[in-house]
């Protein structure tokens, strides 16, 4: 039985998908087919029960997965050990789209400068699916924002963000010089779609002071909520740090009088997983911002 054939094993009972599994491995589909046969031949069983559009786990996969995702996990920590030197090596990070592109390029450069010769590798999806990358250990660290809900992860908070309020320029509620969160009871919306925490954190917080915010319209982009907003779509919040990079004089952003809206952002990894020392730079990195804060000042407002 060879790693590879674990490895494709595994990504095949990941994708339910034999095409989608050979596209992500970067081989043919035959070769990938060829491969499992071995594994199965080599078995006696069959690992997968094939269906019209899919592949689905046999009573022999089911056992199969646990032990090789163990066998794999065992297999790259050893690998990392005796290679860990410190200075070289790959860093698998991760972030949720509403994080990835305004915090992450900051992040990186600085960690560059210091560690030249690492190689940094970033990924972006929801929460969700970062959090069962990471007990898989297909990723090494990943920035999120709370709510999580993370079994056997470590979850370090690093710093605290307000949300701004933001609307177009022509919106009436501009002329007001102070806006209360009650003036939002009767505006639409626009947000995330629901796999998106941020629109989870905008409900709780309106929810929590009996406001429910009027959904009109769902993307997919914090910078299509923006645009959507400078049409005239409805009103929404966004985090500071997205804010702070959006030069368009067609949006104005605001803060809301009393409690303001903010969300958490926080470092996750698995404590299960041999943490190599630039993995563990790289967390100090991180944690110089859990010290000084990411979002200290904004620019003025459009």
């Amino acid at each position: 039985m060879e790693l590879d054939q674990l490895r494709h094993f595994l990504k095949v009972a990941a994708r339910g998908n034999f095409t989608h599994a050979a596209n992500e491995i970067g081989v043919s589909q035959s070769a990938l087919s060829r491969s499992i046969a071995r594994l199965e031949e080599e078995l006696g069983q069959p690992v997968f029960e094939r269906q019209t559009r899919k592949v689905v786990l046999s009573d022999t996969g089911r056992i199969l997965l646990a032990r090789a995702e163990r066998i794999l996990a065992l297999v790259d920590d050893l690998n990392r050990e005796i290679h860990d030197d410190g200075r070289t090596g790959r860093i698998r990070v991760a972030a949720i789209p509403t994080i990835a592109p305004y915090f992450l390029p900051v992040v990186l450069r600085d960690f560059s400068h210091s560690y030249p010769e690492a190689s940094v590798i970033v990924q972006e999806d929801t929460t969700e699916l970062l959090l069962k990358r990471l007990s898989e250990g297909e990723i090494d660290v990943a920035i999120l924002a709370r709510p999580i809900d993370a079994k056997h992860l470590q979850v370090e908070d690093l710093f605290e963000e307000e949300l701004f309020l933001v609307l177009s320029a022509e919106h009436p509620l501009c002329a007001k010089k102070r806006i209360h969160i009650t003036d939002l009871e009767l505006v639409p919306f626009v947000l995330l779609g629901e796999a998106h925490c941020l629109t989870g954190n905008i409900r709780q917080f309106c929810e929590q002071r009996s406001i429910c915010p009027v959904s009109v319209e769902r993307t997919s982009q914090l910078a299509s909520v923006q645009e959507l907003v400078s049409l005239n779509h409805g009103v929404s919040l966004i985090p500071a740090m997205a804010r702070i990079l959006d030069t368009s004089s067609r949006r104005v952003y605001r803060s809301l009088v009393g409690i303001r809206p903010t969300r958490t952002i926080v470092l996750v990894w698995n404590p299960y997983r041999f943490q190599t020392r630039l993995i563990e730079a790289f967390k100090r990195h991180l944690q110089r911002y859990k010290r000084q804060g990411r979002v200290e000042s904004s620019p003025g407002q459009h």
